[in-house]
């Protein structure tokens, strides 16, 4: 029997387009070709370097060996790999690759390349595929709004010198939507109206002794938490509420009580209202710290994800595997007094020297995904309109001159990882509630026994 009448046996019998097993090399005596050794061995993909065989077509060019089944002629493998088969012969089937419509044109050019019918690309953070439209192959891609924009980043260098920062492409935000950015990168939910109308603390203080420039990072070196990244967890309420708790532990204990506390033990144990990954409201996170305190960061380590929480919120820490304060108030956690609000920018500033970094919530546009140095000022080059809230800690200040004159900034630490901005930080302008960065400040105080401390300092003053 030849194979041409055992294949249509087959197809007709069962309905099967493949031989799924190789057979003896006699069974293909009358088949063998001439085929690639006609038309040549083609390199790369080339839809047009195909012969018929067997009522379809088969092929010569490299890329008919890479299909989930393979389409390659009979005499690919000797012919073009120069691999002699003697006993039996690979497998050949009815060909799998999707076939363009009858038409003129059998490929779309996209960036210089060309591309086959139901080829697909990305292109940032959108899928393009080569497809029919009106009997014609054109480009068709998806029309998500990216993270990173180049034309974002195009214009604001540009305009650099007028707008006092610069802006990047970042790789680990590159092929992202501006969704993800928003849901991921952010993760502040906007607090209650009746939050937002708590009154300010009001501070007695002369507004002339303020410097004109301070740095916690210079002033408490060795106090100040380290940049961290939240990763793709909208984790900033927990990261930033941590890490100012953490600063003012070892600013108000001189540096007996240096500790860094978990973020993961709000994001995976504060639940009452928060949403973990999805997002948290400040005011329920210092709640909580304030309730059950917190434990560091060696005891419960940040993972980016809501796992569940391994730590009790009463009972004894050694027995979870972590350690005490050295000294508390009634309290065998790191917790904290009440969190209090900053009104205005000169109480911001007293407060930061007193006691330390505080937190702040600003409103994020499309442009800051790109900040890359400079103070930072919200322009309207993104085209994407979703916004959202990052909580950050306010380190510092300081001024600089610029071509708009001396310009006030605010030092501020992001939670991005210290590969963006400036080493994890960025600038924004300070006094004109930018991005509404000075419209909600907390501040809170850590419940440390000043009388332990104090006795404790004084045996060890020369250590301080």
């Amino acid at each position: 029997m030849t194979l041409n009448k055992m294949l249509k046996s087959i197809l007709f019998s069962t309905s099967v387009f493949s031989i799924a097993t190789a057979l003896p090399l006699d069974d293909f005596s009358d088949i063998q070709g001439p085929y690639c050794e006609t038309i040549g061995c083609c390199q790369d993909r080339h839809d047009g370097c195909s012969v018929p065989v067997l009522g379809t077509l088969c092929y010569c060019d490299e890329f008919c060996s890479h299909m989930e089944v393979e389409d390659c002629c009979p005499d690919f493998y000797p012919v073009c790999r120069n691999i002699n088969i003697t006993t039996t012969i690979r497998p050949f089937v009815t060909t799998r690759r999707p076939q363009p419509p009858p038409q003129s044109s059998t490929s779309c050019l996209w960036n210089g390349r060309t591309l086959f019918y139901k080829q697909k690309v990305k292109d940032n953070c959108n899928i393009c595929e080569c497809t029919d439209v009106g009997g014609r192959l054109e480009m068709l891609c998806e029309r998500n709004v990216c993270l990173i924009d180049t034309n974002i980043i195009e214009s604001v260098n540009l305009e650099q010198d007028m707008l006092g920062w610069r802006a990047t492409n970042y790789s680990e935000f590159w092929g992202r939507t501006l969704d993800e950015g928003v849901r991921y990168r952010l993760g502040t939910l906007i607090p209650q109206a009746f939050v937002m109308h708590m009154n300010p603390v009001r501070r007695i203080y002369d507004i002339h002794s303020l410097p004109r420039s301070f740095d916690s990072e210079t002033k408490w070196p060795r106090y100040i938490s380290g940049i961290q990244d939240q990763g793709w967890c909208g984790a900033s309420w927990a990261i930033s509420t941590a890490a100012v708790a953490s600063d003012r532990y070892a600013i108000v204990s001189k540096g007996l009580e240096e500790v860094k506390l978990s973020a993961q033990n709000l994001l995976s144990c504060d639940t009452m209202g928060q949403q973990s990954c999805e997002g948290g409201h400040l005011d329920r996170a210092w709640s909580f710290t304030k309730k059950f305190g917190l434990v560091d960061e060696e005891c419960f380590p940040y993972v980016a994800e809501n796992e569940p929480c391994t730590i009790r919120r009463s009972g004894k820490l050694v027995e979870s595997g972590c350690k005490p304060p050295r000294f508390s108030e009634r309290t065998r956690r790191y917790s904290v007094g009440p969190a209090y609000r900053l009104g205005n920018e000169t109480d911001i500033m007293y407060e930061i020297i007193k006691s330390g970094p505080v937190q702040a919530t600003m409103k994020v546009y499309h442009d800051f995904y790109s900040y890359e140095g400079g103070i930072y000022r919200h322009t309207d080059f993104g085209i994407g309109q979703q916004t959202g809230y990052l909580s950050v800690r306010i380190v510092g200040w300081g001024e600089e001159y610029t071509s708009r004159g001396v310009q006030k900034y605010w030092k501020v630490a992001n939670s991005w990882g210290s590969q963006w901005g400036e080493n994890g930080y960025f600038k924004i302008l300070k006094g004109v509630n930018e991005c509404e960065v000075e419209s909600f400040v907390l501040g809170a105080w850590p419940r440390v026994d000043r009388k332990i401390l104090l006795a404790h300092g004084q045996r060890n003053s020369n250590r301080i």
